[in-house]
């Protein structure tokens, strides 16, 4: 990964605003564990990590918002302890000083339904929509993408999008274990059932509000649970459709940066057309004392990551 711990707003320049970051905080309280490839997994210290990162986004006080960019309890997680679960930890979000905005991830899905998980998050969209935009000042706007718009885990059995899921999972994926990328070669790894694509609506969506803010001179910040960039992220850790949502993107000259999490290890990458992607490490994965979360300074022409322990710091300066 191409990144940098310098000390960020050299020559004391001031950011235009600030803002924290976390990602995958997975909290359940259970023994520690491992990922399906052995990975430590500290299920009950990620609340630390949590815990230290709003303290620690508190003390800054100049920080506008802050993002949590999914799963916020984990898959393992009781079923019976989900609703108190996901509850603690929005309130440990609530701790900081300002709005927080969530993006759903599969491990949040796996514990509660749509229905029952978005009002507790809070998410300012109509229509229970989990995707929607806002901005924090004239020269930026936010936007936060739902990638399991169309998925086999986000809706009723017999939704309109499980249907259409389940339809590209039996296409594209021969394993009956559908999470099973065995077999699959390349990009097509992506097409399993704890991933998601982003439906035609939610396109139309994305399209419209790149045109506005083309129109009134702003750059835009992509968030994603799933990561929209091969060259950040491992294959079985994309957005099923990353390239069509990219395409949307690449029409327009105002997105610069985009963000995701679902993938613990991090990763950074510029696209073709200039794009930073960042993929934020996990703080389920800090061993205890460690931690994985930062904040990031916004400016006129770059963007900087300052990470804390296993979240690298990264500058992002745009090209254009």
């Amino acid at each position: 990964m191409t990144s940098t711990n310098r000390l960020v707003g050299l020559q004391g320049k001031q950011p235009l605003f600030s803002f924290g970051i976390i990602s995958d905080v997975q909290y359940a309280n259970i023994p520690d564990g491992r990922s399906f490839l052995g990975v430590p997994r500290y299920y009950q210290h990620s609340i630390l990590v949590l815990q230290r990162a709003v303290k620690k986004w508190n003390g800054h006080q100049k920080l506008k918002f802050a993002i949590n960019l999914g799963d916020i309890v984990d898959g393992f997680c009781p079923k019976e302890k989900s609703l108190e679960t996901v509850q603690r930890i929005i309130k440990e979000f609530e701790m900081f000083n300002g709005p927080v905005y969530h993006i759903i991830g599969n491990h949040c899905l796996y514990n509660l339904s749509r229905d029952s998980l978005l009002p507790l998050l809070k998410m300012p969209a109509p229509n229970g929509r989990a995707y929607y935009d806002f901005s924090p000042t004239p020269e930026y706007r936010f936007v936060v993408l739902d990638g399991y718009d169309i998925s086999a885990i986000a809706w009723p059995q017999d939704h309109p999008n499980t249907l259409e899921a389940l339809k590209v999972l039996q296409e594209k994926n021969p394993n009956s274990d559908k999470n099973s990328p065995m077999g699959m070669v390349g990009l097509e790894r992506r097409f399993l059932m704890f991933n998601g694509a982003v439906g035609k609506e939610q396109l139309e969506w994305l399209n419209g509000v790149l045109q506005e803010a083309t129109r009134h001179g702003q750059n835009v910040v992509v968030c994603c649970h799933l990561p929209l960039d091969p060259g950040a992220a491992t294959q079985e850790a994309l957005l099923w459709n990353y390239d069509e949502v990219m395409d949307v993107i690449h029409r327009y000259k105002c997105v610069k940066v985009c963000l995701a999490g679902h993938d613990h290890k991090g990763g950074y990458s510029v696209d073709s057309y200039g794009v930073h992607h960042r993929v934020l490490e996990a703080a389920l994965e800090c061993p205890p004392g460690s931690n994985a979360y930062g904040y990031v300074d916004v400016y006129h022409d770059k963007i900087s990551l300052s990470g804390t322990d296993r979240m690298a710091s990264t500058e992002m300066i745009f090209t254009s």
